[in-house]
């Protein structure tokens, strides 16, 4: 059987600006690759609610599981858990259980549970909370979308309170080999072994060094002795 998927929606117009540089991504990449869950596609949209509301929709119809990060903080801007209750036509206020985390959390620091505070604690009505230890602000889960923070630490932690609650697959596994010739040297020999390993995936990643070409070829695949065959044949072509 194919493994679950997965996609992540990314939401700020810090990222799509170049201000802030996604590093959320390549983290639940790796993550969910050991868990046997693969991530088919990334998108990222702007603070607005309709492509907001449109992706989430989507991606949610499209594939097992999808994460969000951005968009839950205090400020006006943080319009996500807004469009995460009208994609899926929940009401959404501040609800008791993420209130009374908040209100111990500042009670406990000496800081006021202001209106924009509580702003974090506005959570779809049937949403279940996701654990955040780093800054207690939750995170929430609709359906199969999981709503998390954009902050890297945060978005880390909440990542770990739901990977133990999905059901994974066969893990990925990995090998490279680096051949010194150019890609259009290489390419023919390279689409006859997929045509062979049809089962597996095979990439190449180009480099010059030195000014000279060559490529990391890479074969991925959940069968281990397929993924030896393969790149033993590879390594045998170009020997």
């Amino acid at each position: 059987m194919a493994n679950p998927t997965a996609a992540m929606l990314v939401i700020g117009d810090e990222i799509l600006s170049g201000r802030t540089r996604d590093a959320n991504m390549h983290f639940l990449a790796g993550e969910l690759t050991k868990l046997g869950i693969s991530l088919s596609e990334v998108r990222i949209v702007a603070d607005d609610t309709p492509q907001i509301v449109t992706a989430l929709q989507a991606l949610s119809a499209g594939y097992d599981t999808v994460f969000t990060s951005g968009g839950i903080g205090p400020t006006h801007d943080d319009i996500t858990a807004d469009c995460v209750a009208e994609a899926f036509g929940q009401s959404i206020d501040v609800r008791a259980d993420a209130a009374a985390l908040l209100q111990a959390h500042y009670d406990a620091s000496g800081q006021e549970f202001n209106t924009a505070r509580q702003r974090m604690a506005r959570i779809p009505e049937h949403a279940t909370l996701i654990d955040n230890p780093v800054s207690v602000a939750p995170g929430f889960t609709v359906g199969n979308v999981h709503v998390m923070a954009g902050v890297p630490m945060v978005f880390q932690a909440m990542v770990a309170s739901v990977l133990p609650t999905l059901t994974g697959g066969a893990p990925l596994l990995s090998q490279t080999l680096r051949i010194d010739r150019g890609e259009g040297d290489i390419a023919g020999p390279l689409a006859e072994l997929a045509a062979e390993f049809a089962d597996l995936s095979i990439g190449s990643y180009p480099f010059q060094k030195n000014g000279a070409f060559g490529a990391n070829i890479v074969i991925r695949g959940t069968d281990g002795a397929r993924v030896d065959a393969a790149i033993t044949k590879l390594a045998g072509m170009f020997a």
